[in-house]
């Protein structure tokens, strides 16, 4: 049996958070493997809704969970997001969660260079979420992070404190900053330090165990390939690499182990924040889309952008991450229109194209090509099989598997667990 990464395949809040609940029934084991509390995940089951930002939509389930070493980690939202769980009945323990010891941690300073950057970016705002990722993921590669492990040893901190506080305080001053009140930092670890440690494991090792004994694992991926910090819109992006190739440096696993690739794609496009959108709707269809798709961000509230299926966008994630199959989320959004439109191309300065430029003035400037189909007027919502969908949602599909040349494995036709229809399932390849 396969091991499946579940990756978003758009700019994110794709629906991932369903699918991976779906999916973790018949997992033995499920990974987060990158990005931090930036990205939100919302599950309904039944009348209960769960909102997660870090920990593994797995755990909810009660499916022993991971949280990689790719993972950035805030360890105070760490143990808000577990008393909350708690809090609605879900048990969160070291023996259902295990977090790698080599995790960076997002410290209180890396949120407040988050904020201090963003507000004086001016024109040139990226659209963070605030929450401190990006200056996390600069310290991890600048080699003075603190990490889970360091937290068991904080009285042998002075040398890190020493690289982290050298970077750290030049920056603040350049905001007019005070310089990093280390006492209080290592105070503030040192009260975390008991929650956090009783989940901390080298991880790889639970991992290659399970691998070694044919257990399922489903490798969970934040945010979409949009936001890549190499494939994606640059530089609005997010600040880790989120196609499925992470899943193995991630996670501590080797690439062979990753298996089938699911990408997570609506069955139109939006976008929270800043940067090019080339389907935008800025019109009543894009209200339309918004309003039945309830399309307001999980972590941050924003009201997320919407417009039509692009197609070019999401052959070229398909490519760039190797993904195996689609998981079309949010197909009964669309119920009730009269025509869909589907980006097909662009047209740059009288040029087409069948790809993104990666210049952001090039991508400011292409005119999206759209083909339209006629729309349906019959329900999809809570469709569990094939046949339950109208024909003209089944045209939509296949034509959307046509032009980016990948098959569609799931339909998701409502935030429920159970309205589902499975095409390919991922696990038997």
């Amino acid at each position: 049996m396969a091991n499946v990464a579940v990756i978003g395949a758009q700019w994110g809040d794709e629906g991932k958070g369903k699918i991976v609940d779906w999916l973790a029934e018949r997992a033995d084991m499920v990974v987060r493997f990158q990005g931090g509390h930036n990205a939100g995940h919302t599950l309904v089951v039944g009348e209960n809704v769960y909102k997660l930002s870090l920990l593994p939509s797995g755990i909810v389930r009660g499916t022993p969970s991971v949280i990689g070493n790719g993972v950035v980690l805030d360890p105070w939202h760490l143990k808000s997001e577990v008393e909350k769980l708690r809090g609605q009945g879900v048990d969160v323990t070291p023996a259902t969660l295990k977090i790698a010891d080599t995790c960076p941690l997002i410290l209180p300073f890396h949120r407040d260079l988050d904020a201090l950057r963003e507000d004086a970016s001016g024109a040139g705002k990226i659209g963070t979420t605030r929450r401190g990722i990006g200056p996390a993921y600069e310290d991890k590669v600048g080699r003075r992070a603190i990490r889970v492990c360091d937290l068991a040893h904080l009285d042998d901190l002075g040398p890190q404190l020493d690289r982290l506080c050298a970077h750290h305080d030049a920056l603040r001053a350049g905001f007019g900053e005070p310089p990093v009140d280390r006492a209080a930092l290592v105070a503030e670890l040192k009260d975390i330090a008991g929650f956090v440690l009783p989940f901390a494991a080298p991880v790889w090792r639970d991992l290659a165990e399970a691998r070694s004994r044919g257990r399922r694992i489903l490798f969970e991926g934040a945010q979409g390939v949009l936001l890549d910090i190499d494939h994606g819109t640059y530089p609005f992006v997010t600040s880790s690499n989120t196609v499925a190739g992470t899943a193995a440096a991630g996670s501590g696993m080797g690439p062979s182990a990753v298996g089938f690739v699911l990408g997570i794609a609506k069955a139109y496009t939006t976008r929270v924040g800043s940067g090019p959108f080339p389907t935008e709707q800025d019109n009543a269809i894009g209200e339309r889309l918004g309003t039945r798709g309830h399309e307001f961000g999980t972590v941050t509230g924003r009201k997320r952008r919407c417009g039509w299926l692009d197609a070019v966008l999401l052959r070229q994630s398909a490519a760039v991450s190797g993904i195996t199959g689609i998981a079309l989320t949010k197909i009964d959004v669309l119920d009730g229109l009269d025509e869909v439109a589907i980006c097909t191309g662009y047209r740059l300065r009288g040029e087409m194209l069948d790809y993104y430029p990666a210049n952001a003035a090039d991508q400011a400037a292409v005119e999206p090509v759209y083909e339209t189909m006629p729309g349906w007027q019959e329900t999809t919502a809570g469709a569990r099989s094939w046949a339950e969908l109208p024909a003209q949602a089944i045209k939509y599909i296949r034509r959307i598997e046509e032009l980016i040349q990948c098959p569609v494995a799931l339909v998701s036709t409502s935030p429920q667990r159970d309205d589902t229809i499975l095409v390919r399932d991922p696990f038997a390849d």
